[in-house]
């Protein structure tokens, strides 16, 4: 069957591939004193200790075992959202020891005498300020507030403008939230004191990619190669060294929030369309999901050939959207209702990823853009589903959170179907400020069950459970 003439449910799930291109959605990489790391999902600190999820079970250690936790460490992040790790400095090793950040808590009291003293221009407290701005930076990061890490390190900045380490953490913590332009404005401050950082290249190269910018991008990472080689910038390089050689015959069209190129095969009408098309979906989009990003979205039309070559994406793949949105558009010479389906699906996905700054799982984004796209649960597949939860087979929501790329081809239709079925019936329950506010706290709490918790009031067996009632009473009468 072609897959611009499925169902909608199918369609998704034969056309979309998002998060699920890598292999854990958000894992963290707990460094321990002694050297040695553990890659880890939904990574707690509590009571003194800090616990993880790995492959091998669920590990507990003592706080005071643990030098840092990596948050969204890089090689679990999207293909090619290109998330690299946060450039270390000597500040870090003393932000542990920071009066306002010991036992892994913030003294905001010790914070503000240190800003008092820091008030009369003293150089020695002004430099002690910006230290404990930077530990209360540090401290909020490995949380995972990125929001309040980067009005700490900002802070810091503003005490010491001309420090190349705190300018890097402003840029790093921008760069972590798509804001790439404001990322820029401090990287140049930072070259202004050290032309040679390699680091400084390293993240520039990231705010150009995230511009569109391919040549400035390969520009960069090849300088910061030069200086200093790194395995974040290698796999970056390889990867915008592709993506630039498959497009310097593209053509380029842009609008308000879009910048998209277009193989040189597809009619330039077509390209228009699907501005058109991406505009008039945008206002909605933005308005249901509360979110507004700061940079217009790449999107790039294909040929089927160059899709699959650039991509690498399994047969069952017709879309990805991996910071970018990528769509093969062979044959097509207008905007087909299914490929506009596609587009606000892609779209829907973009606008998650920012919102929840990467780290929304594979379960929620795709329930969220099929929602959004206007498919929905019929009778035959809400039988089905209700089948798979009345023997206890019905998809476990943690199992769906990280990658779906080595799942059996004959489960991702009942993965793609129950994602849409739990927010159908979050919609049905609360409205859509339910699934926005989930959304919002997936952004900041550490797994997105306690996020489920603190904005829906379940965990994931109630919300199994409320899905379940949902398509009994909805479809099943």
């Amino acid at each position: 069957m072609n897959r611009w003439t499925r169902p909608a449910w199918q369609a998704i799930a034969a056309c979309s591939l998002l998060v699920c291109l890598a292999e854990v959605s958000f894992a963290d990489v707990i460094v321990l004193k002694n050297g040695r790391q553990i890659t880890a999902v939904n990574v707690k600190e509590t009571d003194g200790k800090v616990t993880g999820e790995t492959p091998a079970g669920t590990v507990t250690l003592p706080a005071s075992m643990v030098d840092r936790i990596e948050r969204d460490a890089p090689g679990s992040s999207p293909a090619a959202d290109l998330r690299m790790s946060r450039p270390q400095s000597s500040a870090d090793e003393g932000a542990e020891a920071s009066p306002v950040a010991r036992g892994g808590s913030l003294d905001l009291q010790e914070l503000q005498r240190i800003r008092r003293e820091a008030a009369g221009g003293d150089t020695v407290a002004v430099s002690r300020a910006a230290a404990a701005e930077s530990a209360a930076a540090a401290l909020e990061f490995n949380r995972g507030n990125l929001d309040a890490a980067l009005t700490h390190a900002e802070r810091a900045v503003a005490f010491e403008p001309a420090s190349v380490a705190l300018l890097l953490d402003v840029a790093y913590f921008h760069l972590r939230r798509a804001e790439y332009t404001a990322a820029l404005d401090y990287l140049q401050r930072a070259r202004r004191v050290a032309p040679d950082s390699p680091d400084v290249a390293k993240l520039t190269g990231w705010a150009d990619y995230g511009l569109n910018r391919l040549d400035q991008a390969v520009e960069e990472w090849r300088r910061s190669q030069a200086l200093q080689p790194n395995d974040d910038v290698v796999a970056a390089l390889a990867k915008a060294e592709r993506d630039l050689e498959a497009e310097r015959a593209f053509r380029e069209d842009g609008s308000e929030h879009f910048v998209l190129r277009f193989d040189g095969a597809a009619a330039p009408e077509l390209a228009r369309a699907v501005l058109h098309q991406l505009e008039g979906d945008f206002q909605s989009v933005s308005s249901i999901l509360d979110y507004n990003p700061s940079e217009p979205i790449g999107v790039l039309l294909y040929t089927n050939r160059a899709f699959a070559d650039i991509t690498h994406a399994p047969a069952w793949v017709g879309a990805v959207n991996d910071g970018r949105i990528r769509i093969p558009v062979q044959g097509l010479t207008s905007v087909t209702p299914d490929l506009a389906r596609i587009l606000r699906h892609e779209l829907t996905h973009s606008l998650i990823s920012g919102k929840t700054r990467g780290r929304c799982p594979v379960w929620l984004q795709e329930g969220v853009a099929q929602w959004m796209d206007g498919s929905r649960i019929n009778g035959g597949v809400a039988v089905k589903l209700l089948a798979l939860y009345d023997r206890h087979e019905d998809p476990s929501l943690s199992s769906l959170e990280g990658s779906w790329i080595h799942m059996p081809d004959d489960f991702v239709g009942n993965a793609y179907a129950w994602s849409l079925a739990v927010v159908e019936a979050v919609v049905h329950n609360g409205g859509p400020s339910d699934v926005e506010q989930l959304l919002v706290h997936v952004a900041t709490e550490a797994s997105t069950e306690s996020a489920a918790r603190s904005s829906l009031h379940m965990d994931y067996a109630e919300l199994n459970r409320l899905t379940a009632d949902y398509l009994r009473s909805s479809y099943t009468r």
